[in-house]
């Protein structure tokens, strides 16, 4: 059964001020107690007035749990960082930079670069591991997103490729084209050996067969072929649509050059579907700077 999310109520009795957010980094990232860096003895850190540090017990050493995470060189409350954490791990479709602008009373750059490095940090705790295995079903598919149709070519639209386990994780990676050697790379990184890859009939995929001993069965979508059995790509278009809805409906429009991020919160999404009540526990866990794409 899956957990039920957290509610608004939740965060807000967890999280009511800025220090308690400052005091969850702080036991998050080094504990009770610990060594001093400085003297080296086991001590309390007690928490320093008017700044975002603690300091030890014993010889006074400073140690800000800010640092070396995405909030450390923001002057933007840490309550309004884990409240827009929150609303991402809420959300269905995403949560654009306007809504946080309008929510939090900051400014439009503000916002983008709080998203921006939400979705990069969301990215990091849900990792890209091999899917599948030896008889487990894989399916793989290319999609379009963004961009115009010119005279009914997609010469302007972003080339994702998508790969799911069918009951598990999904990973998705925007690549140059849809050619074979765009396409292969990837599956043999993400898809172990033994694996069941379901496809449609785009000729990129025949390659695993031939070259990389992929057992690949197909359906054929220009026959308006969609199921055979139980071969069928209907788990990754059905990942598609939720990406499609959730960048049209609320971001409107994605660039390429941060289309992978967007990425990788739908990705986080989905792979905690059966569990929503960890996707914001997930994001508590750990802080560490994450590099953004």
């Amino acid at each position: 059964m899956a957990q039920k999310p957290s509610h608004i109520r939740e965060f807000q009795k967890r999280f009511p001020d800025e220090d308690s957010c400052l005091n969850h980094l702080m036991r998050t990232r080094f504990g009770e107690r610990f060594t001093c860096f400085k003297c080296l003895k086991e001590s309390t850190y007690y928490r320093v007035r008017g700044r975002r540090s603690f300091e030890c017990e014993h010889c006074g050493y400073q140690v800000y749990p800010t640092a070396g995470t995405p909030f450390e060189k923001t002057r933007t409350s840490l309550r309004d960082w884990f409240y827009v954490m929150f609303l991402f791990c809420t959300t269905r479709n995403g949560v654009a930079a306007k809504e946080v602008e309008r929510q939090l009373g900051v400014t439009y750059k503000t916002a983008w670069r709080m998203c921006r490095l939400i979705r990069a940090y969301m990215g990091y705790v849900d990792g890209d591991y091999p899917l599948g295995g030896p008889g487990k079903k894989v399916e793989a598919d290319e999609t379009f997103i963004g961009g115009r149709d010119l005279n009914g070519a997609p010469d302007d639209k972003a080339v994702v490729l998508g790969i799911v386990e069918r009951g598990g994780d999904v990973v998705t990676r925007y690549i140059f084209d849809r050619s074979a050697c765009n396409i292969a790379p990837n599956v043999k990184k993400f898809v172990k050996q033994g694996s069941r890859i379901n496809t449609d009939d785009w000729t990129g995929y025949q390659v695993l067969t031939e070259r990389h001993g992929y057992e690949v069965e197909t359906v054929n979508h220009s026959a308006k072929e969609y199921v055979r059995g139980d071969v069928h790509t209907n788990t990754i278009e059905s990942f598609w649509s939720q990406v499609k809805r959730g960048i049209s409906g609320t971001y409107v429009w994605v660039s390429k050059k941060h289309l992978q991020t967007y990425l990788r919160e739908f990705e986080y999404r989905h792979n905690l579907r059966q569990q929503p009540a960890l996707m914001f526990e997930l994001l508590l866990q750990a802080f560490p700077k994450v590099q953004v794409e």
